[in-house]
């Protein structure tokens, strides 16, 4: 192999690797996103709408698995709600 080819293969795999730091330097850091209640029923609406119209059994079992889960946040943020109503009175 040419030593300008050797040369031009080392400077391109730098540049990809210089791209891929640029990229994952840029990615904020992983943190669990709070949701709001509003959201946390829209988003169980639009599931729930998606699950009666999907014909796919494993997209169904993937969107039963996310309204469990939703549910559970919900369910999660119903305590804190009552405690903040009660707190107001």
């Amino acid at each position: 192999m040419p030593y300008n080819e050797i040369m031009a293969r080392g400077w391109e795999s730098k540049s990809v690797e210089s791209q891929i730091e640029s990229a994952e330097s840029r990615k904020p850091a992983h943190r669990e996103t709070k949701l709001s209640p509003e959201n946390l029923e829209l988003s169980r609406t639009r599931v729930q709408h998606e699950l009666a119209s999907s014909t796919n059994p494993r997209y169904q079992e993937i969107l039963r698995r996310g309204l469990a889960d939703l549910e559970a946040k919900i369910a999660q943020l119903e305590p804190a709600k009552k405690a903040v109503a009660a707190s107001a009175r």
